[in-house]
């Protein structure tokens, strides 16, 4: 390895701190000693609400003042970690409905972590009761509710992050900085983007009894009402497309968010996509276990893969974007980055940002993403700068909704068969009202859908 490599991997070990400090001191104000505890909610206790919560703790002085989930257990569990956690070590007051908790507790900050169906809701109910928003990705589970969501945000002039970290992942800034704005690429005219995890949830529970702890029809809310077949938390509810956007909605906005952000890329001018369940055709899931999208722009296709069976194409890169320029090749994922440069040069290598040692209770916190946490505390430290600022953050509600809308749109291609064009001005989709009505899901009464 070049003593360049090395130092480089030096220096990027130290920038997670470095950022953090910077952004802790904006205007002159250092966060943990002078700045006044906020007034925090979170909604939906699970996995990733709490992981988002946590992080924040960790970079500011905040009050978590109140937690809703329609589990119960989860929610007293939730409440006894938060209350472990924060500096009080007050517990929260716990709620099973978000309607409630927002007017009893106004909040300054709401962090959404429900299911995806709930997002919107969610999202415009918090920004209705005056608090800025931190929300989870996909931000919706249709494109009206995300044309809805941007349009409340400014409304409203509030802060809306959406949880696509990847914009703060230390290596992954350093790779857009030294890689591409330097111009070691070149022109980019093809992007391949993908994910072959196995991760597609699937089975055949039997339909039971709703146990008492869980409010199914509240956690249901404006999705369809499946029948009962146990506890929907992790990964089964994201096996439905009744609740998400299956494999493309959950994996792909992210890398398409961060290609994006990497080539400064807008609106897709056509999106087309094939796929369907090819492989694993027993059990209840309805999403598909495979499925290939085409984002086109003028001079460039960003291409996206996925499948929940096999093989990688690249075991080096899982779930990862690789940018092909004139030249050389950035190849980057959650885990590291490396640059190939075409003919002769020196390779470029950088490994992800652990903070083992700053932060020791990430090591003992169940199920963290150890990797994904120094990215989630810097997205947390840039979106209390953008709220004390009065400026957008890093991950923009817009942004987080153009990267949402394009997966979207790229499952209805597959549904439909054909390409499709959004106009984010008319909200239609070009020349076709058959797609276009597909633009809004219908809820399931009474709730209203944002975009009526």
């Amino acid at each position: 390895m070049s003593q360049y490599n090395i130092n480089r991997r030096q220096f990027i070990r130290g920038a997670s701190a470095t950022l953090a400090l910077a952004s802790l001191k904006a205007n002159g104000m250092d966060f943990f000693s002078t700045a006044p505890a906020r007034r925090v909610a979170l909604i939906g206790t699970g996995w990733y609400g709490k992981s988002d919560l946590f992080r924040l703790i960790q970079v500011a002085p905040v009050d978590v003042v109140g937690l809703c989930d329609p589990d119960r257990h989860q929610l007293e569990k939730a409440a006894e970690m938060v209350s472990q956690r924060q500096t009080s070590r007050k517990k929260p007051v716990m709620y099973g409905d978000y309607r409630k908790l927002l007017a009893e507790q106004k909040p300054d900050i709401v962090l959404v972590g429900s299911p995806d169906h709930w997002h919107a809701l969610h999202t415009i109910t918090a920004l209705q009761a005056g608090a800025h928003v931190y929300v989870q990705k996909p931000i919706s589970v249709d494109v009206m509710e995300g044309e809805a969501m941007v349009a409340a945000a400014r409304k409203y002039n509030k802060v809306v992050q959406v949880g696509t970290q990847r914009k703060s992942t230390p290596h992954l800034i350093e790779a857009k900085k030294n890689i591409i704005d330097a111009g070691l690429l070149g022109k980019v005219s093809h992007v391949e983007m993908c994910c072959y995890y196995h991760m597609r949830n699937n089975g055949n529970p039997p339909v039971q009894a709703v146990p008492d702890f869980f409010d199914y029809e509240m956690w249901t809310g404006p999705a369809p009402l499946r029948p009962y077949d146990g506890l929907p938390h992790v990964r089964w509810w994201r096996t439905f497309m009744e609740y998400g956007n299956g494999i493309m909605g959950d994996m792909c906005v992210h890398m398409l968010d961060t290609v994006r952000w990497m080539l400064k890329l807008g609106w897709p001018k056509r999106i087309s996509s094939t796929g369907g369940i090819y492989v694993d055709k027993t059990g209840k899931s309805n999403i598909a276990d495979t499925q290939s999208a085409i984002f086109e722009y003028d001079e460039l296709e960003c291409i996206w893969q996925h499948r929940s069976w096999g093989t990688p194409a690249d075991p080096e890169y899982p779930w990862a974007f690789k940018l092909y320029g004139e030249k050389g090749t950035l190849c980057g994922s959650t885990m590291k980055y490396d640059f190939i440069p075409n003919g002769k040069g020196e390779k470029i290598h950088m490994d992800v940002v652990y903070e083992k040692e700053k932060y020791p209770e990430d090591v003992t916190e169940p199920d963290i993403e150890l990797n994904a946490a120094p990215a989630t505390r810097l997205h947390m430290l840039d979106f209390l700068k953008a709220i004390d600022n009065k400026t957008r953050p890093v991950a923009d509600i817009e942004e987080g909704h153009i990267s949402t809308a394009s997966c979207i749109i790229a499952n209805l291609s597959m549904k439909l068969g054909r390409a499709l064009s959004y106009d984010p001005i008319k909200k239609e989709i070009v020349g076709d009202p058959e797609a276009t009505k597909l633009l809004k899901r219908e809820y399931r009464g009474p709730w209203v859908h944002p975009g009526a």
